[in-house]
């Protein structure tokens, strides 16, 4: 006959083995991974929902990648490279995610210092921050100063690109003060812009690239993820982008008036992943050997 125990003693009982059970939740709280990095819990479904996550961590491309850039046209997805950059845009998120299951990085390219007038959000800059021609057909070079406006304006483009699922930025048009944009712009303006442009990105997971912007180079290298360049061959600008590639940060470059033969041997022993493209940004490329 099994003996039963007093009530006081089995309640006695059931608190200390709450306390014992307490008492091991040490088991759970963040401590380093084999990497040295502090990782924390799975949140539990009572978790408050504004409790501040880890910071995302984003793509590092290292020199030496081999790239499509791609603006226009229909979009081959086939080419056997392992960067693709194209337009934020037009490319969708089942794009993305084909790219992504055939291996590439997606760079998400943006204009972040001009007005498109063919964009679906033109209507939300006000005339105001509306510059001069850059050159390019409905484009407009922006006022750069004014970052109450383009913060938020810019904000809303790279939560497309993360909503899409790309993994990069290439922010567009980044050296408004270098050109006659009909705003007194200086260097510290576009310092203050282009560091503004790299936060947004990061604080979103997003790699970040400088387009062009070769003086600033020395101020911005430490911030960008990688490089994007057009013709620093044509223009004897290569060795600037140096930079980067010591930094084992990419430089994505391409020419369009010049032979490879004529560029790639600066290009590898810069580490620079250059090609040629015809000017539209279609398909077609010729990459260094």
């Amino acid at each position: 006959m099994t003996r039963r125990l007093p009530l006081a003693l089995v309640l006695l009982l059931l608190l200390l083995a709450g306390c014992s059970s307490s008492d091991s939740s040490d088991d759970d709280r963040p401590g380093p991974d084999e990497s040295g990095a502090v990782t924390s819990p799975s949140a539990s479904p009572s978790a408050s929902p504004s409790a501040p996550g880890p910071a995302p961590g984003h793509w590092q491309p290292r020199p030496g990648l081999a790239w499509q850039w791609q603006l226009t046209g229909k979009l081959d997805p086939s080419v056997d490279v392992p960067v693709y950059d194209v337009d934020g845009f037009h490319v969708s998120r089942a794009q993305v995610d084909d790219l992504h299951r055939r291996g590439r990085k997606v760079i998400c390219y943006v204009s972040t210092g001009a007005w498109e007038d063919f964009r679906p959000d033109a209507g939300r800059f006000p005339a105001s921050v509306l510059g001069r021609p850059n050159g390019w057909e409905g484009e407009r070079w922006l006022d750069v100063r004014r970052t109450d406006v383009l913060g938020p304006l810019m904000a809303k483009r790279f939560d497309m690109c993360r909503e899409k699922g790309f993994d990069a930025v290439e922010p567009d048009n980044m050296d408004g003060y270098a050109n006659e944009t009909g705003f007194p712009l200086t260097a510290a303006h576009q310092l203050a812009y282009n560091r503004l442009v790299a936060r947004l990105a990061h604080e979103r997971g997003l790699a970040v690239g400088l387009k062009n912007d070769l003086d600033q180079i020395p101020e911005l290298v430490g911030e960008f993820d990688f490089a994007v360049n057009e013709q620093c061959a044509e223009f004897g600008e290569c060795e600037a982008l140096g930079a980067f590639t010591r930094a084992g940060k990419a430089v994505f470059h391409v020419e369009y008036d010049k032979a490879p033969a004529t560029f790639c041997a600066v290009a590898r022993k810069l580490g620079l992943s250059s090609m040629r493209k015809e000017l539209e940004l279609g398909t077609w490329r010729r990459a260094c050997p």
